[in-house]
């Protein structure tokens, strides 16, 4: 008997991307003899009501077609289940799957690694009682975030540029206190990001060379400079090569603690809730086909 899976998908997600990627992914699933049970979302919480029920009625598998908003719903019940979780990017950033290197605009090539069956177990961060799957942000980019999840035009990652251009124009640096395995760092910042995986934001590097299974969370704090340094450093982030600049500053640890006056933090590209927050690593907590 082939395997069972559960394909949840969110059609909204990437403005109805989800629901055209549905059908080419069930028939490629079902074409190599695999059980296929479709399940769509109608609302966000349907997210973890399905994966729940999934799990009870003993799918061998989910696959979710969704971006990053879907998959941080689905990570909330599937982490420590050990259910395998397959990824069909169909969002705005789609950086868990960037992360875990899935193939961001090949629908086939993402289905494969489902067909294929090879796992990997991945590191989660943990936050307001909440798994996180890419970064927690926290100062200008999360300014950035609430402003770009506001918007409706333009489409995908130039959103995040459009955003930032408009945030440039009245931001200014904020305080921090900064706590990463009892070191307390004070200081002032642009912005302040803690990560398991390398990027936010459609593919900005914030967090250079992280590794999502090594159990350390990555912090990268990017020093007061101007509008204009930082502007010209926001391309950089694309590469990674903003690392190395001497206002920014990289550690890693397993656990911090990031505080804040009036900052609200974003995580997966949603609110995550007002500084202070306590952010630890669950290490391998999701078991993810890559």
């Amino acid at each position: 008997m082939g395997r069972k899976i559960a394909l949840v998908v969110n059609p909204t997600s990437g403005r109805g991307l989800g629901a055209r990627l549905a059908p080419i992914v069930r028939s490629r699933l079902e074409a190599v003899g695999l059980t296929v049970a479709e399940h769509t979302t109608s609302c966000a919480e349907d997210v973890g009501r399905i994966s729940a029920e999934v799990i009870a009625e003993g799918a061998d598998a989910v696959a979710l077609i969704g971006g990053d908003g879907t998959i941080h719903l689905g990570a909330q019940v599937l982490a420590k289940s050990g259910m395998p979780f397959g990824v069909i990017p169909a969002g705005t950033g789609n950086d868990f799957a960037r992360g875990i290197g899935v193939p961001l605009k090949d629908p086939d090539a993402a289905v494969d690694l489902i067909v294929a069956g090879r796992t990997r177990s991945v590191d989660l961060a943990v936050a307001k009682d909440e798994f996180i799957t890419t970064v927690v942000a926290g100062g200008f980019d999360s300014l950035v975030n609430k402003r770009a999840n506001a918007m409706t035009w333009p489409k995908g990652n130039a959103r995040y540029t459009v955003a930032t251009l408009a945030e440039l124009r009245t931001f200014k640096p904020l305080s921090y206190v900064v706590t990463v395995d009892g070191q307390v760092i004070e200081t002032d910042a642009m912005l302040v990001a803690v990560g398991t995986g390398p990027t936010y934001g459609g593919g900005l590097q914030i967090c250079a060379g992280a590794e999502i299974d090594d159990g350390l969370l990555d912090i990268t704090i990017i020093k007061p400079v101007s509008r204009l340094t930082l502007l010209q450093m926001f391309p950089k982030l694309s590469k990674g090569t903003h690392v190395g600049h001497p206002m920014v500053h990289t550690l890693r640890g397993r656990s911090v603690r990031l505080e804040s006056e009036g900052v609200t933090a974003y995580a997966d590209g949603e609110i995550l809730g007002p500084l202070p927050v306590d952010i630890t690593i669950a290490q391998g907590a999701l078991t993810v086909f890559a």
